[in-house]
């Protein structure tokens, strides 16, 4: 399917898009990246691949420069995102609401209007209502946790988007996958605004004694490791049915104590912990049900947890030198 093929991937200098983008060149698809990054930045990530990449700097939310992005294309990967850490969803919403939705109606929109054969929506599973283990078809069954309410609900929106346009004018090219918690090489390190795995990794490296982390450790999060994403949603582009939403997690849940002990391993072994009860951790439990992916793609786990951590503290080590 990919062999040959013109792929536009938005958002493909990010923590999923690079490695998606390596994947289709392998596979010898004609790939396009279109970002507000500057062309440096491609030669910056992709290295020796760079060359065979063609590169757009333009905002997607404007819908005459998605329609120009999307010509001439047989496939599109929405993976344009705003990333933060926990508290995006309670004190930047209107920074994070109006671009994404911009970003997501706009593409979409334009790539119906082209006629674009296949489309990726990435999903996420903050969308999902509060529960221990999250299931396909449980997305509408409440509102998402408060703290990613809006965040939620603007992925949900995105999900519609493609049902009605294959409900009215039968475009079936959506497919959609829903990521747990993503982590990699090329994530934002910044202890500031990073996610709990990219965060403890930059602290723990530059510790100049305990390192403290949000919560008390007992938090479950279902993480997986970006290569193992950019794989599947290849996978689910060509081989899932329309607007058919697929979870795209291990479905193991694994502590955050458990998350900081094992960077520590890597990392720095001399490093202690200190736990703050009272910084934000978000929802108690967030595992994914895999069992519809394992049915239609024949999911398994291609890095644990011991080998991603192991190549993202490698990968940011080599930025640091």
């Amino acid at each position: 399917m990919y062999d040959g093929a013109r792929v536009l991937v938005a958002g493909g200098t990010g923590t999923i898009g690079i490695p998606l983008v390596n994947e289709l060149l392998k596979r010898g698809s004609i790939v396009t990246i279109v970002s507000l990054d500057e062309e440096a930045r491609i030669k910056e990530v992709f290295h020796q691949n760079a060359e065979a990449i063609k590169f757009r700097r333009m905002d997607l939310t404007e819908i005459d420069s998605c329609k120009k992005a999307v010509a001439t294309q047989d496939y599109v990967f929405n993976l344009v995102g705003i990333k933060g850490s926990v508290g995006i969803g309670e004190t930047k919403v209107a920074s994070y609401l109006i671009p994404m939705l911009r970003f997501q109606t706009n593409l979409m929109e334009a790539s119906f209007l082209a006629g674009i054969k296949r489309f990726l929506f990435a999903g996420s599973v903050c969308s999902y209502p509060q529960a221990d283990i999250h299931f396909e078809d449980n997305m509408w069954n409440g509102m998402p946790k408060q703290n990613d309410r809006i965040p939620g609900i603007a992925k949900r929106v995105g999900e519609l988007l493609g049902e009605a346009l294959e409900l009215e004018h039968g475009w079936d090219a959506v497919r959609i996958v829903r990521p747990s918690n993503v982590y990699g090489p090329n994530d934002d390190f910044n202890p500031e605004t990073a996610q709990v795995i990219p965060s403890l990794i930059y602290k723990t490296l530059n510790a100049n004694g305990p390192v403290k982390v949000w919560g008390d450790g007992s938090a479950i999060r279902d993480f997986i490791f970006s290569e193992d994403v950019a794989f599947w949603m290849l996978e689910a582009l060509e081989r899932a049915p329309s607007n058919f939403p697929l979870n795209l997690g291990n479905g193991v849940g694994i502590s955050i104590k458990e998350i900081a002990e094992t960077i520590i391993q890597f990392a720095n072994p001399e490093c202690e912990l200190e736990w703050d009860a009272n910084g934000p951790a978000g929802d108690p439990i967030r595992i994914m049900s895999m069992d519809r992916t394992k049915s239609v793609l024949g999911f398994y786990q291609r890095t644990n947890l011991a080998e991603g951590i192991a190549k993202t503290v490698e990968w940011y080590r080599g930025q640091s030198r």
